[in-house]
């Protein structure tokens, strides 16, 4: 049986790209093992298979379509290294979002990728565009079964992926185990096979339970305000660097000194993604009982979770339960996640419209300035979330002044360590936004308690190469009428707003 070209060329230019895949795979980090389950290995030819014969449907052209798909894995690898670098950690599923908030919020994320990448993005596409447009013309007639078509060619390609993915994809899983580990599971099931079982596993809603549905709290007495600030990249470089002036946390430091709760927090995030913090502290579940759902809980919950929280918990005792977070409403899908847990209002960057700026974020002193509004304005109860953005990166997109050394240190850090300085001039400022919550609480008529903690430790490479990088951040918790000088205890960001609780007066 005698096949035409135009039918050859897309099985053909299909097995090529497939074997091309493969090098472009090798060059992840972390790279995947050449050993892995054969499903694994069925599951990436079956994406493979299934994407270039639906751009050959679309195109006409099969070595442009195999260039365009070959392209996408491309920009796909230098996304997944690029996270790695900046979090230590390579791309997953859930991270599908970081397209259409690199678009919506660029200085969030295209920084992180750097020049050479987004140039070696740039050329993959050009180059794929070359081959299809100069050099390959799209058969005529193209969907004809036989003769010059290519239909025939595309089904035998489509049919061959499908039946690829059904094999990958059968319901016994367990030589595609997942540890969550997204390190490790990369480099045990290859790129497209942990991407598949992710989307899988989260698929089924978590069957977490918040310990604050069964909590105890008190139903009468004198209840305290209840301020959290989740500080954005608040950690103690002084522990890193010990040429770093140590007044730059003088204030944190007198809170400790008199507080009722501290030490290191153990957060399920490292240089971004505040959402897991923010949810461990407000839920209570601690990450390992979310499975896929631990790399952004709150898209569950915006798609029917139901999950009690803190906030639902004070608001059965009367309290009113307000979240600030100076950014659009919408990042995270803040906006739908909070009224389901049991905020009453959200104010988000609208409420901060002619709020002074330090950099290009809402400055600490403009999120200091709305708690006192909003405390001083209420003789009942009030329970504040507070996510501050002032000390979020991009740092190295951030200007040094002369100044600025002698200021932050005793002793000049070594060359490389611009972001360290950049970052110690924010992180003074959230020190005087502690100072300004102390003063305002200690005039309250109301008791009040304070709960400090950082989300995450800022992205920093350079200086951790040079100092080491930590991986923890720190937190308090201060009351304004009972002092404990308590030991430093280490904890997870889980169990902090119980251990917060506990020690304001809320709990029985």
């Amino acid at each position: 049986m005698e096949f035409d070209a135009a039918f050859v060329a897309v099985p053909g230019a299909s097995l090529a790209g497939l074997i091309l895949s493969l090098a472009i795979e090798s060059l992840m980090k972390p790279r995947p093992r050449w050993a892995r389950p054969w499903r694994a290995w069925a599951l990436h030819a079956g994406s493979w298979l299934c994407a270039h014969a639906a751009f050959t449907v679309i195109l006409g052209r099969p070595g442009f379509a195999a260039a365009l798909v070959l392209a996408s894995l491309w920009v796909l690898v230098l996304v997944n290294n690029a996270k790695m670098k900046a979090l230590r950690e390579p791309f997953v599923f859930q991270d599908y979002e970081y397209f259409t908030d690199a678009i919506c919020h660029p200085r969030l994320y295209l920084p992180f990728l750097g020049g050479g990448k987004f140039l070696g993005a740039a050329s993959g596409f050009v180059l794929a565009m070359s081959i299809g447009l100069l050099w390959e013309k799209a058969p005529i007639p193209r969907f004809a079964l036989s003769g010059s078509g290519q239909l025939g060619g595309i089904a035998l390609v489509f049919a061959a992926g499908l039946l690829c993915l059904c094999l990958g994809k059968s319901r016994s899983q367990k030589s595609l185990a997942l540890s969550f580990d997204p390190e490790k599971d990369l480099r045990a099931l290859g790129l497209s096979a942990s991407l598949w079982r992710y989307r899988d596993a989260a698929s089924t809603p978590p069957a977490a339970i918040s310990p604050f549905f069964s909590l105890a709290l008190k139903e009468a007495g004198d209840l305290p305000h209840l301020i959290a600030v989740q500080s954005e990249s608040f950690f103690d470089p002084r522990l890193l660097y010990p040429g770093i002036r140590p007044d730059v946390l003088a204030e944190f430091d007198r809170l400790k000194r008199d507080c009722v709760a501290h030490g290191k927090l153990h957060v399920p995030a490292w240089g971004a993604n505040t959402v897991r913090t923010e949810f461990a502290f407000l839920s209570g579940i601690d990450e390992n009982a979310l499975g896929a759902h631990r790399f952004n809980p709150y898209r569950a919950i915006a798609s029917g979770w139901n999950v009690f929280s803190l906030a639902a918990g004070l608001k059965r005792l009367g309290y009113r339960t307000i979240a600030i977070h100076p950014y659009p409403a919408s990042f995270y899908q803040r906006n739908r996640v909070y009224p389901r847990i049991g905020f009453d209002e959200f104010l988000d960057l609208r409420a901060f419209d002619a709020a002074p700026r330090f950099g290009p974020y809402i400055s600490d002193d403009a999120m200091a300035r709305q708690i006192e509004a909003i405390v001083s304005a209420t003789r009942s109860p009030v329970f504040v979330f507070a996510i501050t953005m002032e000390n979020h990166g991009p740092l190295h997109l951030e200007r040094l002044s002369p100044q600025d050394a002698d200021a932050f240190y005793t002793q000049p850090p070594p060359l490389g360590c611009d972001d360290l300085t950049v970052y110690l001039r924010h992180l003074r400022n959230a020190d005087r936004m502690i100072l300004k919550l102390r003063q305002m609480l200690e005039r309250c008529e109301r008791p009040a308690s304070l709960c400090w903690f950082g989300d995450h430790v800022p992205i920093m490479p350079t200086v951790y190469e040079i100092f080491g990088a930590p991986q923890e951040v720190e937190y308090l918790c201060w009351n304004t009428r009972n002092a404990a000088f308590p030991e430093e205890r280490k904890i997870h960001a889980h169990e902090l707003a119980l251990e917060w609780v506990s020690g304001s007066g809320v709990r029985d």
